[in-house]
């Protein structure tokens, strides 16, 4: 089983940055692929960003794409989400979540089987 806990939102002016934390327990880390979801009130939980269990590979939704980095690193059981030129749009609890299958299934949300408490971002216009 693993645990994961988010850490880094917070309120930003549009245009800023912020970088997103999930620091996850257990000693199989490497053995998960890794994503990020975000929730707007009213709306689904969506896929921001995912990345492969250690070969670096990375998925990105489009509306993300070229503002938002996923890495990790498996020796400290942590993966980030580097978010560069926020929007308003970008406003949502982000979650953290872990997924044992292969990463060519990861944007299907209902394969994650971990999940985090989840951390609120801000972007004001």
């Amino acid at each position: 089983q693993v645990q994961l806990v988010e850490s880094g939102g917070g309120s930003v002016q549009a245009g800023g940055s912020l970088r997103l934390s999930c620091a996850a327990s257990g000693r199989t880390f490497s053995r998960y692929v890794m994503g990020w979801f975000r929730q707007a009130p009213g709306k689904e939980r969506d896929l921001v960003a995912a990345i492969s269990k250690s070969d670096g590979n990375t998925y990105y939704a489009d509306s993300v794409k070229g503002r938002f980095t996923i890495s990790r690193d498996n020796a400290k059981n942590l993966v980030y989400l580097q978010m560069n030129s926020l929007k308003p749009e970008d406003t949502a609890v982000y979650f953290c979540a872990a997924d044992q299958r292969t990463f060519a299934r990861a944007t299907m949300r209902e394969n994650y089987d971990y999940w985090g408490q989840g951390t609120q971002v801000t972007v004001s216009s």
